[in-house]
């Protein structure tokens, strides 16, 4: 039985051996590298002894039976990504180790081309606009004049054109070559050179009449109304109208009121001279012709002002000098106010001054009357516009006295009915 167990131990050892190096089928292979990325380089350390050998002080006898076969044996195994480590199977413990790798545990990013150095690297370079014109071959280019006002300040300078006049003999500006002799050896007109000079004369004229030298003529209706007081029926114009250019014309107005059924009151006349002074505003003088049916007529000296004043007030103005030495003024305002294109409220008033008393006239000194009225017209056309309205009037110091005198009232207001037009 001893010796039975003796000849059976050996085969057990061997047996024990086999079933170790079953247990690990690649046991003794180099394993090619991985594909997964490889991690960080670690500093160099001295080698450690490896890992005791479990199966160390077992004795295994020669006969041994083969190895179980490598299941990779004699395939073709697919190139990795990572190159194999040229020192595997090497003995590294008796080198002297590595010296430590000063960015171990660093996270390095992927490497790439370093980039070409700056040839300013270290310089202390002025802050500067990128040039335009960087890589380009600017050396066949004609060189740019430089800068007169290179490394002037020019923030505080205003980049408009100069404060000087437009003449070019004006101190400051650049001086002008006079002009040649010859241009001026020809014909004023150098057409006349080819048309004819009678033919360019008629033309020249035409183009000055057609863009300046136009004549217009206006009549205008201002006032043509009926009113309708507490005693009375009143009618009433005020007509004016002109003839002549921009600048110069003839000028005429004339009014005059009544009653319905009765006498006329007063009417008058006036022929004016009128000069354009300013856009918009005309000078007038002439005469005026005044007609009563119980006094004698009367003849004044007329200077007036008309025109538009801001706001677009319509303002006419006027002193009279009477053939007696009389003094007297009026002033009137208009303005259009528009409610709709066709539809204009118009407020109106009238001031009357006297610097004397003319009781034959019923005139006091001083502020003599005042007239407001308000008027909405509707405009059928531009140049027909009929209106209804009211108008209230005061006369003050002397001549209320003097109305009052004869029966009247000094006091008064009337609803208007009336016609706007031109033509």
């Amino acid at each position: 039985m001893n010796r039975l167990a003796l000849a059976l131990a050996p085969l057990i050892l061997a047996g024990s051996a086999l079933s170790a190096h079953a247990q690990d089928a690649h046991a003794g292979h180099v394993m090619p590298a991985q594909t997964r990325p490889a991690p960080a380089p670690v500093p160099q350390t001295p080698a450690q002894p490896a890992e005791q050998d479990p199966h160390a002080g077992h004795t295994v006898p020669p006969a041994q039976t083969p190895p179980a076969a490598d299941p990779h044996a004699g395939h073709q195994m697919p190139s990795q990504s990572a190159p194999i480590d040229p020192h595997a199977g090497h003995d590294m413990s008796q080198m002297a180790p590595a010296q430590p790798d000063p960015h171990a545990e660093h996270d390095m990013p992927p490497a790439q081309t370093p980039p070409t150095a700056d040839p300013h690297a270290g310089h202390q370079m002025p802050s500067q606009q990128p040039d335009p014109h960087a890589g380009h071959d600017m050396s066949t280019m004609n060189p740019v004049p430089a800068d007169p006002h290179a490394g002037h300040d020019m923030s505080g300078m205003s980049m408009g054109p100069p404060d000087v006049p437009t003449s070019a003999d004006t101190p400051g500006r650049p001086a002008e070559p006079s002009v040649p002799a010859a241009a001026l050896s020809g014909p004023v007109h150098a057409a006349d050179l080819v048309f004819g000079a009678n033919a360019m004369a008629a033309s020249r004229q035409t183009l000055i009449h057609e863009n300046g030298d136009v004549r217009t003529t206006a009549v205008v209706f201002d006032r043509l109304e009926a009113g309708f007081g507490d005693d009375d029926e009143t009618y009433l114009w005020d007509v004016q109208g002109w003839s002549g250019g921009d600048i110069n014309r003839f000028w005429w107005k004339t009014e005059g009121e009544g009653e319905f059924g009765g006498e006329l009151e007063q009417a008058e006349i006036q022929a004016l001279y009128s000069r354009a002074i300013a856009p918009f505003w005309d000078v007038q003088v002439g005469v005026r012709q005044d007609f009563r049916p119980d006094t004698e007529d009367t003849t004044h000296l007329v200077l007036g002002l008309q025109g538009l004043a801001p706001y677009w007030w319509e303002i006419d103005a006027a002193a009279f000098l009477s053939n007696e030495g009389d003094l007297t003024a009026r002033v009137e305002a208009e303005y259009d106010q528009r409610i709709t294109q066709r539809l204009i409220l118009q407020p109106r008033l009238e001031v009357d001054a006297s610097a004397s008393d003319i009781p034959e006239l019923e005139i006091g000194s001083g502020l003599s009357s005042i007239e407001v009225g308000l008027r909405l017209r509707y405009e059928v056309r531009k140049e027909f516009a009929p209106y209804v309205g009211f108008e209230w009037s005061r006369s003050f110091g002397n001549t209320a006295d003097y109305i009052e005198a004869r029966g009247g009232e000094a006091d008064e207001t009337r609803f208007v009915v009336g016609l706007k037009a031109w033509f």
